[in-house]
């Protein structure tokens, strides 16, 4: 197999022309690096929200920001944009007249909602891929930019949450006869029509992916603004470490249930062809990062301990309820119906809990509380906010059928209550449901009990 690399840059890496300089000495530095997917340009300038979600803005007419309870009008997140880009061609010193002219113009384009939403989102990668390119080739680099209608990289027509199309990857094995370095806009791809769709929020390290397996590349270096996957959250506690390998099922579960990490769906293809994910600092480029890879031997039982905020979960209790045929799914359909996230579902013979996304549900809570009424009468029914779920993730737990058991304990010794819990049938990983004004003390005691003091393997 040719040793070719496939990198992206996520938006923190490539916001000013300093990051630029960053990102041209990595790729200068390996002759491998060839086919580079880069994300929309990360904030720089005070900016509390993303590009996309300004872009996403624009193209609701003020709804995006509206939602989330924000006082941004489609035109200040239109200034925003242009801004954004102006600084970055004046500091990267490229010619770039055109681009914003372009860029203003499909800005303003009259698409109808669906396809204007996609395209307009879009625009953050499009733009910054041509940019990129550009600075590259002012740099004396051999660049060139490829974009997802050129190279066929064919999706469907879901927008926002598009998926590739098989044809995609033989349309985008015709990269590996092209010389030099190849920069390719992460985020969308393009319908069999020709229109722009975009896939969910992260897609560009799903975009990476995909260009790594339908090259074959060697490895996929996802780079970013940390040295790699964190035991725990680092800002939480102080000693955590960079975890140096891991599986892609143990990533998966991690990236999953609260990591910020990694579009899990990005590994899927590279997980068939046992493509290697190299996750990198681009500010500390000679750190190793994390190794994700197909098999390892575990030297710990836990690995990483995940956190995910803002769940809430809905308590149901009736003789014989655990045991009535469809009674989960028939919760799960009327969440499904109302657009609620679910997470975890344990059941027992006389109840079932369902965990959720607190946000989705509160707005929708009184409706679903009475659908649920009128599908199973439950003697009981109870929405809990305010949890905080904590999974500890580990090949090792397999073959430690107590730790589940010591890590109860330990939290028991400094008077957390947990209030669920539960256990993956793949037994590498459990949750726990704490309140969540005891969340960090909670993370911090099961970060001592189970991989600071190195609970040993069996």
């Amino acid at each position: 197999m040719e040793h070719t690399v496939t990198c992206k840059f996520g938006g923190s890496s490539l916001a000013n022309a300093g990051q630029l300089e960053k990102v041209r000495s990595i790729i200068e530095d390996d002759p491998n690096r060839r086919y580079v997917v880069v994300s929309a340009p990360g904030r720089d300038d005070g900016d509390c929200d993303k590009i996309t979600d300004h872009l996403l803005n624009i193209a609701t007419e003020g709804i995006h920001f509206r939602e989330q309870r924000k006082d941004t009008s489609p035109k200040q997140s239109y200034d925003s944009v242009v801004g954004t880009f102006t600084r970055l061609i004046d500091q990267s010193g490229i010619d770039g007249s055109d681009l914003l002219s372009d860029l203003k113009k499909d800005l303003n384009t009259t698409l109808s909602t669906d396809k204007r939403i996609d395209f307009i989102a879009s625009r953050g990668e499009h733009y910054h891929a041509k940019l990129i390119c550009r600075f590259f080739q002012k740099k004396g680099m051999h660049a060139r930019v490829m974009m997802p209608e050129d190279i066929g990289f064919v999706v469907s027509d879901d927008f926002s949450n598009a998926r590739v199309l098989p044809e995609a990857y033989d349309n985008l094995k015709e990269l590996k006869s092209l010389d030099g370095i190849t920069i390719i806009p992460g985020f969308y791809g393009v319908t069999r029509e020709g229109d722009v769709a975009v896939f969910s929020r992260g897609g560009s390290d799903l975009t990476g992916g995909e260009v790594a397996y339908a090259i074959n590349a060697a490895v996929y270096e996802n780079w970013t603004d940390t040295d790699g996957v964190y035991q725990v959250d680092p800002q939480l506690v102080r000693d955590a470490r960079v975890i140096p390998r891991l599986t892609y099922k143990e990533i998966r579960l991690l990236s999953s249930k609260g990591f910020d990490v990694f579009h899990f769906d990005a590994m899927i293809n590279c997980k068939k062809r046992n493509i290697p994910i190299n996750i990198r600092n681009t500010n500390n480029p000679t750190a190793p990062g994390t190794l994700i890879v197909s098999e390892r031997v575990p030297e710990e039982t836990a690995v990483g301990i995940a956190r995910r905020d803002n769940v809430a979960y809905i308590y149901l209790a009736k003789d014989g309820l655990g045991e009535v045929i469809g009674a989960t799914k028939d919760v799960l359909d009327i969440l499904e119906k109302h657009a609620v996230k679910t997470y975890h579902y344990p059941t027992d013979k006389d109840d079932l809990a369902v965990l959720v996304d607190q946000n989705d549900l509160i707005s929708n809570a009184n409706i679903i509380r009475e659908e649920i009424e009128h599908s199973l009468k439950p003697d009981v029914l109870e929405m809990i906010y305010n949890l905080s779920i904590l999974s500890p993730v580990g090949l090792g737990m397999k073959h430690n059928p107590g730790i589940l058991a010591r890590a109860a304990a330990a939290l028991m010794d400094e008077k957390i209550s947990i209030e669920i819990v539960d256990q993956g049938p793949g037994q590498i990983s459990f949750h726990f449901g704490i309140q969540g004004y005891f969340a960090d003390a909670a993370l911090q005691t099961l970060y001592k009990s189970l991989i600071e003091n190195g609970y040993p393997m069996t």
